[in-house]
């Protein structure tokens, strides 16, 4: 009665319990010494029962990332810049970057979208005459002193510091930057022995484990470990977006730092979080080794880079467009229009053209077009498959220098997102009028004179003011041209036709639904 009252009591179940476990453990234990220490009792003998407690015990003590670290953690170093306001274009330049919380307009955006760069200055109250400072990371590429960073760490630094692991510190200059990749290169003078690492020759696949150290906060040498979780990511930050996600832990002073794989070679740059909060909530971005790999060669070369030039401007060919030109998938980037004089106009490429390949690989949208040409150097030849008027055709050309004013342009295209219209009369929802009667002579296209909210050609974001320049691949002039393409492609059998349209931004394709 009283052991029955002892087990039903909380208290007692409380104390029990922990004494049942050791109990348990200890029977255990002493299960396999008797059975170790009695060979006679089994005719298998001892080994068969030491063994599979040793596997246990093996498989449960994971490898770690120990003898990794300890291979590549002396070649990362915290970077620590110094930006003089000291005179008018400082000054203006911390306006730019900071409010008076610290953050830049493109900090507000980012933040605004979940994004962060986690590095550069700090946050400091505006003053003239006064040195802001700011951490990033880095990493050695070379014994000679040659370290890799991002732009937005050493933008504009008076003077830049940095600390290795042992915590010895040196002055580093800034070799050249490339905002387009946030990429630069710095070096530190007068020694020959930095120890270093080495960019992956490999693309690492989604699950891979990835090891990234840095200067999370100030505290140098900081080691955090998880997976790939992604490739090819475009989070709105350049032309050229194709990173890296990783889940490692990446906070702010990471930026510049190393992601490491399991050989402790090198495969991405940390430069962005995603994070509501601020902190790392396992949502990191890197810059592809590929991608660094080749911008830092072109740093060091000549401290700028410079890249192909086209000079179209494209956007991608949704499901719509490529059934209104006939395209067997929504693949490639569809030209919006060529730039007078460009290598492209001079090529004989024109608007309403796709392009599906660059030399035989082919061309997924119109962004990673403007990656793939700008890895290749001005003046290289290139073969571009372009589809024109149901066919295929390959055309040869010499690229340009894209100009430090103009990039690629991969426009997201009026018509992504937009709702589906419903079935109905396959109409545009537009009042026209010929653009030499609203406009003046010699304008060519129909002007948009009215729009019907609720008309699919609205739904695709055409607007009053916008000029459409032809319908289905011919040129219109007036209304009746427009009816009679639009005629033509319902006829066909098309669900959709294809509009070009200028306003005021630029010159794009629209396909509207015929039905």
């Amino acid at each position: 009665m009283n052991d029955r009252a002892n087990s039903d009591n909380p208290t007692s179940r409380k104390i029990l319990r922990p004494r049942r476990l050791a109990l348990l453990g200890t029977v255990a234990a002493l299960g396999v010494a008797v059975l170790a220490a009695s060979p006679g009792s089994s005719k298998f003998g001892p080994s068969s029962f030491i063994a599979p407690a040793q596997a246990a015990e093996s498989a449960a003590t994971p490898p770690g990332f120990g003898d990794l670290v300890s291979k590549v953690k002396p070649a990362v170093i915290s970077v620590r810049v110094r930006i003089d306001q000291d005179n008018d274009k400082s000054a203006m330049l911390q306006q730019n970057r900071m409010d008076q919380d610290g953050e830049t307009p493109f900090d507000q955006f980012s933040r605004q979208l979940g994004f962060r760069f986690p590095g550069g200055p700090n946050g400091m109250p505006r003053q003239r005459h006064q040195m802001v400072t700011g951490e990033g990371s880095g990493f050695f590429i070379s014994a000679d002193g040659y370290a890799v960073t991002n732009n937005h760490v050493v933008d504009q630094a008076a003077s830049v510091q940095v600390t290795m692991d042992d915590g010895t510190s040196y002055t580093a200059r800034v070799v050249g930057t490339d905002p387009k990749t946030d990429l630069a290169l710095i070096k530190v003078d007068g020694k020959t022995d930095f120890p270093f690492v080495t960019f992956s020759d490999q693309k690492p696949r989604i699950g891979d484990w990835v090891v990234a150290v840095g200067n999370p906060f100030g505290l140098g040498g900081t080691v955090t470990a998880g997976i790939v979780s992604a490739s090819g990511r475009d989070i709105g930050n350049g032309p050229y977006d194709d990173f890296i996600q990783i889940d490692a832990p990446i906070n702010k002073g990471n930026s510049g730092g190393p992601a490491f794989d399991m050989s402790g070679k090198v495969i991405g740059v940390n430069t962005a979080i995603f994070s509501p909060s601020g902190g790392s909530v396992g949502i990191g971005f890197d810059i592809p080794a590929s991608t660094a790999k080749l911008v830092v060669a072109q740093l060091k070369d000549k401290g700028a880079v410079t890249r192909g030039w086209l000079g179209v401007q494209v956007q991608p060919v949704t499901a719509d467009i490529a059934d209104s030109l006939g395209l067997k998938e929504a693949r490639g980037a569809i030209v919006d229009n060529p730039q007078d004089g460009s290598p492209a106009a001079k090529a004989g490429i024109a608007a309403g053209d796709v392009i599906t390949a660059v030399n035989g690989t082919a061309i997924k949208d119109s962004r990673e077009l403007a990656r793939t040409i700008a890895t290749l150097a001005p003046g290289s030849s290139v073969k571009l498959d372009v589809f024109r008027n149901g066919t295929t055709k390959t055309l040869t050309l010499a690229l340009g220098e894209l100009p430090n004013e103009r990039q690629a342009k991969a426009n997201g295209g009026a018509d992504q997102g937009r709702e589906q219209p419903s079935a109905g009369t396959p109409r545009l929802g537009l009042s026209l009028a010929p653009a030499g009667e609203v406009q003046g002579a010699g304008q060519k296209g129909v002007v948009v004179t009215e729009v019907d909210p609720q008309g699919p050609a609205a739904q695709r974001g055409i607007q009053t003011g916008d000029v459409i320049l032809n319908v289905g691949g011919k040129a219109v002039a007036n209304v009746g041209d427009v009816r009679s393409e639009l005629a033509e492609a319902k006829s066909s059998g098309k669900r959709s036709v294809l509009l070009q349209v200028r306003s005021a931004e630029a010159t794009r394709f629209v396909a509207v639904p015929l039905a």
